[in-house]
């Protein structure tokens, strides 16, 4: 660049035009020679003006030789920018949100995949089973080549948790990927003065974190008839993180509710076998081997009476259970673990489901909208798992659930019936319990005196 200081500044624009106007007749002549045309080359040197040297222009001849052939389409000169661009496998992204009452087949339909793809994709790979059960919001995200051949198939059942399918040469291959989110443990503490539900509100505490309280110590705590203002409670649980947002609740893993100046303890405890429960400090099970109300009501509408007169048909006839008022659709629960022994219909119990528990204890459920998917004569079921769902079948006046509780066949009021006690930490896993129990209750312990310590302030 120094030595073109030397040369004014029209020289060198002059000797820059010549050289770009000689290469475009050059390229011209070269595709499209005229046999009767000739074209003078001097043997005059030429400055080139980038690097002040002296280009010899050689014979036409010696140039157009060294021009590829025009018919040879698979020279860089025979292609043009089109054609590359339009050489690449073209393929289309597509995010398929699902509706309600959809299913795999109908989104597959939606996006013009055949039956047999769904097939070889739900029968080479085990992990896809997982597919038969989507749900309404959430995202499958396609991709699909230019033949609409699925190349990538993408569900997240969380946003810890996703499926990946992809084509390969053997079909399809899955995998899930999993992310692990930043746990941190979270003290909160509240106090009554109206109900459960608002002291935990103000405690920070949201709706799911605070009825999962509530089952803890339901079988010690009416939390409707028994708190009083001026009860306290406590827990130590966590939150989880995800790149930094927090994105919901983990486990509660120590909690304490004092009612009526009696504290009542419970920590988590997860044994080695991969069972889990609430025990107190001692490691017995703060649970009942059955539970009080086998659902979530909205009120009582009929307690267990003897002697009430029905309802419908207006006349003395024994009320062998409780009515718990609740929508329909309300899921109902097994109140302890046991085997199903009925679950049919009849004209006065509408849908209704009888679980044997042992040789002792009995439930009965009756009037459901309809009965649980799995739930047969001979099926086992857990405390908790949802058998049915609240409905008015059978001899019902409005929608509700009508449970009993008979101990060695006789009924028995199933609010004030001695409920046994769930099975205490093994006596194997006792070292194991207190081990990891102890720092988490002593945690407890310690925050729950900052506290107080900073209310005094």
């Amino acid at each position: 660049m120094e030595a073109l200081r030397h040369f004014p500044r029209t020289h060198l624009i002059l000797a820059a035009t010549l050289v770009a106007t000689l290469a475009v007749v050059l390229i011209a002549s070269a595709r499209h020679p005229d046999p009767n045309a000739t074209l003078l080359i001097t043997s005059a040197p030429v400055l080139d003006p980038f690097a002040g040297a002296a280009l010899e222009l050689k014979p036409l001849a010696e140039l157009t030789s060294a021009l590829p052939d025009e018919a040879d389409s698979g020279s860089e000169i025979g292609l043009s920018v089109q054609d590359i661009e339009t050489s690449k496998p073209q393929v289309r992204k597509v995010t398929e949100t699902v509706r309600s009452g959809d299913s795999l087949a109908r989104i597959f339909s939606r996006q013009s995949l055949s039956p047999r793809t769904l097939h070889e994709l739900m029968t080479n790979t085990p992990e896809a089973k997982r597919l038969k059960r989507i749900y309404p919001g959430h995202e499958l995200h396609f991709v699909i080549d230019e033949d609409n051949q699925l190349q990538q198939l993408t569900y997240a059942f969380s946003r810890l948790e996703k499926l990946v399918i992809e084509a390969n040469a053997d079909g399809f291959k899955a995998k899930e990927i999993k992310r692990e989110p930043e746990t941190v443990l979270t003290f909160r503490k509240g106090e009554i003065r109206s109900s459960l539900f608002l002291a935990g509100q103000a405690a920070d505490l949201d709706q799911s974190t605070i009825l999962r309280f509530a089952q803890i110590f339901q079988w010690d705590i009416d939390f409707i008839r028994d708190i009083r203002t001026g009860d306290t409670f406590s827990l130590l649980y966590e939150e989880q993180y995800l790149d930094g947002e927090f994105i919901g609740v983990g486990r509660i893993l120590a909690a304490t509710f004092t009612n009526r100046g009696r504290e009542h303890r419970a920590v988590r405890y997860d044994a080695e076998d991969g069972s889990s429960g609430y025990f107190t400090p001692e490691g017995r099970s703060v649970r009942r081997a059955f539970l009080r109300a086998p659902l979530e009501f909205t009120r009582v509408s009929s307690r267990f009476n003897p002697r009430r007169l029905h309802p419908i048909h207006n006349r003395a006839a024994p009320h062998r259970g409780i009515d718990y008022a609740a929508p329909t659709g309300t899921p109902v629960w097994a109140a302890g673990d046991g085997r199903v022994r009925t679950a049919s219909r009849t004209e006065a119990n509408g849908n209704y489901i009888v679980l044997q528990h042992g040789e002792q204890f009995q439930t009965k459920y009756l009037h459901l909208s309809r009965i649980a998917r799995g739930i047969r004569p001979g099926a086992q079921v857990s405390q908790g798992q949802v058998i049915g769902y609240v409905g008015a079948t059978g001899w019902a006046t409005g929608p509700h659930l009508h449970y009993e509780f008979l101990v060695n066949g006789v009924h028995r009021d199933p609010a004030t019936v001695s409920l046994p006690n769930a099975d205490p930490v093994a006596d194997s896993e006792m070292s194991r319990f207190l081990a990891r129990s102890a720092p988490l209750l002593a945690m407890l312990d310690s925050e729950e005196q900052l506290y107080q310590l900073a209310a005094r302030q």
